[in-house]
């Protein structure tokens, strides 16, 4: 383990500093809020659960907490100074941890129990953490960069694939700015289907369709962009949203 400062001192004052930066404008102050975990549950939806035991995970991909949204940030800097005794008990104390309990949705891990663990082993700068994890599939991905900010657009993600439910490995890279469009993209598609069904080319399940919609009418849009050499954005969806809807290729 790192021989870092990890005093609870020196952990809140950088939690404070960085609270600084929101208040002076430097810094978004979603980049910072925590993530509970029903507020990234009612945006991208259950789906399913599974446990998958114990493990390494990521300390950088722990973003999210069940309960404790008050007591510390997004980097579980400690906010609340009757944090401290707890905090630096736990800090001292040569016994082995047990390992902390969390939730993961897609890239994203939410503490259940074992917050000032999380936050002593992030002061010292440990690259992982051990932890007891249980799995929530959800409809939307949640990728790792995914702040509180992005939870409207993700709740609409969400709608979009409850109309179009496209495959596991695409939905991962599904990435929109502005929740409108994924209402567009969701009527857009739709109506795709409706041609095609009126062509006699019959479609019975929404899995199907969608999967019939990306494979034949996004994707020779992305690639016939890129085989002329336009310089289209990273994300396929983010590619047809802006050349396939609005320009005849």
């Amino acid at each position: 383990m790192s021989t870092a400062p990890d005093t609870f001192s020196a952990a809140w004052r950088r939690g404070y500093l960085a609270q600084l930066g929101v208040a002076a404008g430097v810094r978004p102050p979603d980049e910072l809020a925590i993530m509970p975990l029903s507020d990234a549950l009612s945006a991208l939806g259950q789906d399913g659960e599974t446990d998958l035991g114990r493990q390494d995970v990521p300390a950088v991909a722990i973003v999210g907490t069940i309960a404790r949204t008050g007591d510390f940030d997004r980097g579980f800097r400690p906010l609340n100074r009757a944090l401290r005794h707890r905090w630096e008990t736990l800090a001292r104390t040569d016994a082995e941890l047990p390992p902390v309990r969390l939730v993961r949705l897609g890239d994203l891990y939410f503490v259940e129990d074992g917050h000032h663990r999380v936050s002593i082993a992030r002061a010292r700068g440990a690259v992982t953490v051990s932890a007891q994890v249980r799995k929530i599939c959800t409809i939307a991905f949640g990728m790792g960069c995914l702040t509180v900010a992005h939870l409207r657009s993700k709740a609409a993600e969400r709608k979009f694939l409850e109309r179009v439910p496209l495959e596991e490995q695409v939905r991962v890279g599904l990435w929109l700015d502005d929740p409108k469009d994924w209402f567009r993209m969701a009527d857009s598609a739709e109506a795709w289907g409706f041609r095609r069904g009126l062509s006699g080319r019959d479609e019975n399940a929404r899995a199907e369709f969608a999967a019939a919609w990306w494979d034949e009418e996004v994707m020779p849009v992305v690639n016939e962009l890129r085989d002329k050499g336009v310089c289209t954005p990273p994300r396929d969806i983010q590619t047809y949203l802006s050349y396939g809807l609005d320009h005849v290729v």
